[in-house]
C-alpha cells in the first residue's frame, strides 16, 4: 500500500528520484502511464496486471470504453528504477503532466501519482468540498 506525499524535483534529464517509501513497495521495475486530472499514475507489475484485465473486459462496442483504454495504455511505459533511485520519465509524460521543476509523488493506495507541484497546489486549493465528497462516497457503499 502506499501513502503520503513527497515533494522533489524533476533533473534536466527529466529523472526523479522514487521516495524510499514507495521503492519498497514498487520493486526495480514498474508500470508509469498517463494519470486523470494531469497527473501521471505508477502501477507495480501485479497492480498492472489486474487493472489490465478489468478493462480487457470493457465493451469495444462502447466508444468512451474505446477511448479511456486507448489513453491508458498508449501512454504506458515500462520503467525501470536505476542504482541512484531514479526513474526516467519519458518526454511525452512530462508534456502530459505539465512536469517541470518541482513535482510531488503522493501514494493513493494501490498506485503512486506524479503531479507538477503547481497542478497539486492547485487541486488542494480549488473549491471542491470534501464534506460533499464523503456523503457521495457513502452512498458507493465507503
Amino acid at each position: 500500500m502506499f501513502i503520503g506525499e513527497y515533494q522533489h524535483a524533476i533533473d534536466a534529464k527529466n529523472r526523479i528520484i522514487i521516495p524510499t517509501k514507495f521503492r519498497e513497495g514498487l520493486g526495480n521495475e514498474f508500470i508509469l502511464t498517463k494519470g486523470l486530472d494531469g497527473c501521471l499514475y505508477i502501477y507495480t507489475l501485479p497492480e498492472w496486471t489486474i487493472m489490465e484485465e478489468k478493462l480487457k473486459k470493457l465493451p469495444l462496442t462502447s466508444k468512451d470504453a474505446r477511448a479511456f483504454v486507448r489513453f491508458f495504455f498508449s501512454g504506458a511505459n515500462e520503467i525501470t528504477i536505476d542504482k541512484q533511485g531514479r526513474a526516467l520519465i519519458p518526454q511525452n509524460l512530462c508534456e502530459y503532466a505539465g512536469l517541470q521543476k518541482e513535482i510531488v509523488s503522493i501514494g493513493v493506495s494501490t498506485r503512486i501519482e506524479i503531479w507538477a507541484k503547481n497542478k497539486w497546489d492547485e487541486y488542494n486549493d480549488s473549491d471542491m468540498n470534501f464534506d460533499e465528497i464523503a456523503e457521495k462516497m457513502m452512498e458507493l457503499g465507503i
